[in-house]
């Protein structure tokens, strides 16, 4: 496994972004894991976290030159990211967008650098339903930017409904034609859990749980 998955896994461990236990999702279905990326509410950890999405994003080869954030966890991670590559000699423009178009001021519903004529690089936490990414998508090509890829911490490899075996980021990927670029995977923590002593006794649960849910679909 790659160092940047290493560790992010670990720190979303040491931030208790990621639990184990028995959790009931949007979707209904009952996951030994969770995954909360509000829980890295700390500078220290956010910086981490933003060297994790930077590394993974350069083994992927993205090639952008705009960060957007969507509302709203989409969007600290944004900053955090854009600090980051800052740090390492890369000044990139930043943008979000609000959930409700603002009527007073400068109005409207984006925030930021203009998307026209750049390729813009999302960062968001994970791909659920796809229904943020989507609408991020229409903001950034309305505002005549092109989308160039989509960044999250952890992609949950689990198939969108027992009609279609793929998974919730493969279904943006492929309608959108934009690459989703992923810090990690159930794959990833499924093999860190199977290095970590302390994770061991959660590892055949995992497995349960992708055996019912996974994608069927190879990446």
């Amino acid at each position: 496994m790659s160092d940047h998955r290493t560790r992010f896994l670990q720190l979303a461990l040491h931030a208790e972004a990621l639990r184990f236990g028995e959790f009931t999702l949007k979707s209904g279905r009952t996951s030994p894991y969770f995954f909360n990326a509000g829980r890295f509410d700390s500078g220290q950890a956010l910086a981490t976290l933003a060297a994790c999405y930077a590394d993974a994003i350069e083994a992927a080869g993205a090639q952008f030159d705009l960060l957007f954030g969507p509302a709203y966890k989409g969007i600290p991670l944004a900053a955090a990211l854009a600090c980051e590559y800052a740090r390492r000699g890369r000044d990139l423009p930043l943008a979000f967008n609000r959930k409700e178009a603002k009527t007073h001021g400068e109005g409207g519903t984006l925030i930021g650098a203009p998307l026209a004529g750049r390729r813009v690089l999302i960062v968001d936490d994970v791909i659920t339903a796809g229904t943020a990414i989507r609408e991020a998508l229409a903001l950034i090509r309305d505002g005549g930017g092109t989308p160039a890829a989509i960044a999250i911490a952890l992609d949950r490899q689990e198939r969108v409904s027992e009609q279609d075996d793929r998974s919730a980021a493969q279904t943006v990927a492929a309608e959108q034609q934009v690459p989703v670029i992923a810090i990690a995977t159930l794959s990833d923590l499924l093999a860190f859990a199977g290095e970590t002593t302390t994770l061991a006794g959660e590892r055949d649960r995992l497995l349960a749980y992708r055996a019912r849910y996974g994608s069927r679909v190879s990446s």
